[in-house]
């Protein structure tokens, strides 16, 4: 089975300090990895490596179609919900009601709550179809109806052989492997 995303000795130093060196990972289809650890351990910085936002300083990355979501909303404020979710491929409807905003398709993204913003953003991963999703704090300005709803978004996703690497200070429900860093 071809991981959907590996890590071979991938060190990488940001304003001048090591974050991490010598690290191996690879995430299977179904797989699901949380990584862990206190503030400005690298966290966030391992998920824009891994979508190939940043340059490791050493090592060897592979990925496949990825979506990613961080804090960027990445939607057009002025455009309905449905739309704005469109214009990235698939189909958001699906991911929309799985999310609870089914409701809100014809609503413009700039009249969104942070927590609608926030599950937008995680329907925008959900439409397209890319088989690894990376989620940056997916839990953040989510309630715990959202958080739920992630949940169930997630196993869906893994069962039909997606996989997905999350970076969050909380606990995410369903079953993850952990990477701590910064200890």
């Amino acid at each position: 089975m071809r991981a959907l995303l590996r890590f071979e000795g991938v060190a990488l130093r940001r304003g001048g300090r090591l974050l991490f060196g010598g690290l191996n990972l690879a995430l299977e289809p179904g797989g699901a990895l949380q990584v862990v650890g206190p503030n400005g351990s690298g966290k966030s910085s391992l998920i824009r490596l891994a979508a190939g936002l940043l340059r490791q300083e050493r090592g060897h990355i592979e990925r496949s179609e990825l979506a990613l979501a961080d804090d960027a909303l990445a939607l057009d404020r002025e455009l309905p919900l449905e739309r704005a979710l469109a214009f990235w491929g698939g189909h958001p409807t699906g991911p929309m009601e799985a999310l609870g905003i089914g409701h809100l398709a014809t609503v413009p993204v700039r009249l969104l709550s942070s927590g609608q913003a926030k599950r937008a953003t995680l329907a925008r991963v959900g439409a397209s179809r890319a088989p690894l999703w990376l989620l940056d704090e997916p839990l953040n300005a989510l309630d715990a109806d959202g958080a739920d709803r992630l949940a169930r978004l997630v196993e869906q996703h893994r069962a039909a052989g997606g996989a997905v690497l999350a970076a969050s200070h909380q606990p995410l429900g369903g079953n993850w492997s952990t990477l701590e860093l910064g200890r």
